[in-house]
């Protein structure tokens, strides 16, 4: 109901044409050769490098970052594609101001870490451009390996599996492969169809074959993956979406934030998108950010972010908060919604104040209301249905630390499995990691 006649305020085309491509260019422009060269000189090249350490997936940083400053980017894209292969969105969409460049000796000593998610695009990209794959793949082992979800954890197991030598199907729900990459970041941090061109460029190792609109559960079972295949893994993430649980969140023009981001990622043409003058974001984490900013920039004239908890306590980066509030995003905290307001259409949204305690987050008496014609629930995933048999342990599947699940010869990794943030670079950490594990059992 993103433009229902309830709510003539919800509309499309709020801006000149011009300003859509304005405001969903890249927001942080690659650097140019000599550029990298003189960023790549800041770096001290640490012996204990604890920017390797903080990075998921352990990427050699102070080696890569040394191979740009001697002009072999190539070099460097080979050495980060070794531990990321998905280094190329990676470098886009990581909280490296919480990971890597946070824990950088240079933010440590003057406050302006090495750019190393800059240096890493750099790098990635100059190689990406030559349609050159660093990697060749292996003699083929006879096995075959079922992938559930062509998202990071999907991808990026699977390309080290057909590395090894096994065939690999990957089989994904939606009509396109990327996943979150695809589907889930914002348009201004992944422009030129970026992710669809990294996923053709991972093919390029061999051995992969996507089959997309195939959901487990609905167009597979599980039993018939494991009859067909000498090991499954799961990356299919999180595809349900908390409720609020209050009251009239059903009324109109109360979305998931993730199904408008989605379909931000998918428009053709950004102008025909409706938006709301007063847009209401209830979350604190990426996503809210995330939907935000660009309802900001599809022509909303005032926009709210509203956390439950204090500012601190927001998964998204003081970085990614900054940017909402430059956007012209208010943020308030300390605040939980307790109704929806409107006839048949959102118009109100109702507040009330909160307080951390000992004993958990209390709700007050007092409560406040923000005009609102458009609302976005930003509030968490949840695992849309486990497949039968799989243990599950808070909220998603339980895995061990190779990610082993409790049923033999399946695998999980990525958002939809325990343990791990549900970051871009973690999921394709646990798919690597879980990739290697199956190598090993399969070849014994």
């Amino acid at each position: 109901m993103s433009n229902s006649p309830l709510t003539p305020g919800v509309a499309p085309g709020r801006l000149p044409a011009k300003s859509y491509t304005d405001n969903f260019t890249d927001h942080a422009p690659p650097l140019e050769p000599h550029e990298a060269r003189v960023a790549a000189d800041r770096c001290y090249f640490c012996h204990d490098a604890p920017c390797m350490t903080a990075c998921p997936t352990s990427i050699d940083i102070p080696l890569f970052i040394r191979q740009i400053a001697t002009g072999t980017p190539d070099a460097a894209a080979k050495t980060i594609f070794a531990q990321n292969i998905l280094g190329g969105m990676c470098a886009r969409v990581c909280p490296t101001e919480q990971l890597c460049e946070e824990a950088c000796v240079r933010e440590t000593a003057e406050g302006k870490p090495v750019e190393i998610g800059q240096l890493q695009r750099f790098a990635t990209d100059t190689l990406m451009a030559k349609g050159v794959h660093p990697f060749t793949r292996g003699k083929p082992t006879g096995k075959t390996v079922a992938v559930v979800g062509a998202g990071p954890a999907g991808l990026a197991a699977a390309h080290r599996l057909a590395m090894k030598g096994h065939e690999v199907t990957i089989y994904d729900a939606r009509p396109k492969p990327g996943g979150l990459n695809e589907f889930g970041i914002a348009s201004y941090k992944s422009t030129g169809n970026f992710a669809q061109r990294e996923v053709e460029w991972l093919l390029k190792i061999g051995g992969i074959r996507i089959e997309t609109g195939r959901a487990l559960g609905r167009d597979v079972t599980l039993a018939e993956l494991q009859a067909g295949h000498d090991a499954v893994f799961l990356g299919m993430g999180l595809a349900g979406v908390n409720a609020l649980r209050a009251a009239g969140e059903d009324k109109g023009n109360v979305r998931n934030a993730v199904d408008f981001i989605a379909e931000l990622r998918q428009a053709g043409d950004k102008s025909a998108l409706a938006v709301g003058r007063d847009v209401v974001v209830i979350g604190g984490g990426m996503t809210a950010v995330d939907a935000a900013v660009q309802s900001k920039l599809l022509g909303a004239q005032n926009v709210t972010i509203v956390y439950r908890r204090g500012q601190a306590k927001m998964s998204a980066s003081g970085y990614e908060q900054e940017h909402a509030t430059s956007a012209g995003v208010r943020i308030i905290t300390n605040a939980a919604p307790v109704a929806v307001h409107g006839n048949g259409a959102v118009a109100e949204v109702e507040f009330a104040y909160t307080e951390e305690t000992p004993q958990g987050l209390k709700t007050g008496p007092e409560t406040f209301r923000l005009k609102a014609d458009q609302l976005f629930k930003a509030i968490g995933q949840t695992l849309s249905g486990a497949p039968e048999g799989l243990r599950v342990e808070g909220g998603k599947i339980a895995v061990d630390a190779t990610g082993r699940t409790s049923i033999a010869g399946i695998w999980a990794g990525g958002d939809c499995a325990s343990g791990g943030e549900d970051l871009t670079v973690t999921a394709v950490a646990e798919g690597r990691d879980a990739a290697e594990d199956i190598h090993a059992a399969l070849m014994g």
